[in-house]
């Protein structure tokens, strides 16, 4: 899966929102659980400076640290704290509803701060979109 290794690559082309702007909808629809899409994902989180965990019920997360200039420019712009480096993350969701699974990708750059909670900067790009709606696509998904 790719996906994880362009988010890096990405990040520096695509436009840092502010908090309070709606990320567009990253979601699909499964029949049945998503355990191929989950195995993918952890399988996929595996590259240096790369976590994966499972951060509670049906919510799945990778974390990854950025190149040294992005880490910069957030660090920078969204008063970081250098000493707790920034990362980009993708977490994915699942929630059991009536025609199956739905599934919630969320993508944005986590910049810890000394004083006060982490800033949450959404990562917007057509072309991860699209990434993402292929790959729900391959194993069985509906994107919505």
């Amino acid at each position: 899966m790719s996906l994880l290794r362009l988010l890096p690559i990405l990040a520096l082309i695509v436009a840092c929102t502010p908090q309070d702007v709606r990320p567009p909808a990253r979601s699909a629809q499964f029949d049945e659980f998503p355990k191929r899409l989950f195995d993918t994902f952890e399988i996929s989180c595996d590259g240096p400076g790369e976590r994966f965990e499972n951060t509670g019920n049906r919510v799945f997360e990778c974390t990854e640290l950025l190149p040294p200039d992005m880490t910069a420019f957030l660090i920078l712009n969204y008063d970081g704290y250098p000493q707790d480096l920034p990362k980009s993350v993708m977490r994915l969701t699942t929630t059991k509803n009536n025609s199956g699974y739905l599934v919630d990708a969320e993508l944005y750059f986590s910049v810890p701060r000394k004083s006060g909670p982490s800033v949450k900067v959404p990562v917007e790009s057509e072309t991860l979109d699209k990434a993402l709606g292929a790959l729900y696509q391959a194993l069985g998904g509906s994107p919505t």
